[in-house]
């Protein structure tokens, strides 16, 4: 099998985190590219696990050295995937889960051949607002700004390759996966399929001829 990333990308609040991290606890083909981040750890956040935390000057300096394959500014803050991360779990004989944003997702596809993309989106707009709503960072303008966001987000959906409906985390969960299951089976990333079919093309056309001759 010849591994590919994975891009996860959706509204804020629609849910794809928790289904990242249902996948990736349920399957052992797929690693996460931790992100990077200049954005202050939330509440139970660790490094190097949830993101990598950087400065805005430390951040500066990877993009100046061409450390990243993509990077974006959402909310004032500066997120990014390292090349390393991506390396890292490709040379584990993994898929490469991606959770970014649109910008980001984006200049994965533009730069990178082996790419999947799924947009997540919620099964409504009250949906999305309660989602958001229970957050206790998201809150006035700051919950305002997120939906604008939001619809800025959602213009992009039909640009993937796939569109999910988060209306129950373990039906969405379901549907990536299924995703995944079908992309690894294309025959471009099934390095062993050709030798396989050139086997078996051999036996058969040997026991025709066996066949023909009895």
């Amino acid at each position: 099998m010849t591994p590919f990333v994975l891009v996860l990308s959706a509204p804020s609040g629609a849910g794809k985190t928790t289904i990242a991290q249902a996948l990736l606890a349920a399957r052992e083909d797929l690693g996460f590219s931790v992100s990077a981040t200049t954005r202050a750890p939330r509440p139970g956040e660790r490094e190097g696990v949830e993101y990598r935390f950087l400065t805005p000057q430390e951040f500066q300096r990877r993009v100046d050295a061409g450390e990243f394959l993509e990077w974006a500014e959402y909310g004032d803050h500066r997120y990014g995937t390292l090349r390393t991360e991506v390396d890292r779990v490709q040379g584990e004989g993994r898929h490469v889960l991606l959770d970014i944003e649109v910008e980001g997702a984006r200049q994965i596809r533009a730069r990178c051949q082996n790419v999947v993309s799924v947009f997540i989106i919620p099964p409504s707009a009250r949906a999305l607002v309660e989602r958001l709503g229970g957050r206790n960072t998201e809150r006035g303008p700051d919950l305002a700004r997120r939906l604008r966001r939001s619809v800025e987000e959602l213009e992009e959906a039909t640009t993937y390759d796939y569109v999910v409906t988060n209306t129950h985390k373990t039906q969405a969960v379901a549907e990536v996966a299924a995703i995944i299951e079908a992309e690894a089976r294309r025959p471009g990333r099934q390095p062993e399929l050709e030798p396989t079919l050139r086997s078996l093309i051999r036996d058969l056309a040997e026991l025709a001829a066996v066949t023909e001759r009895t």
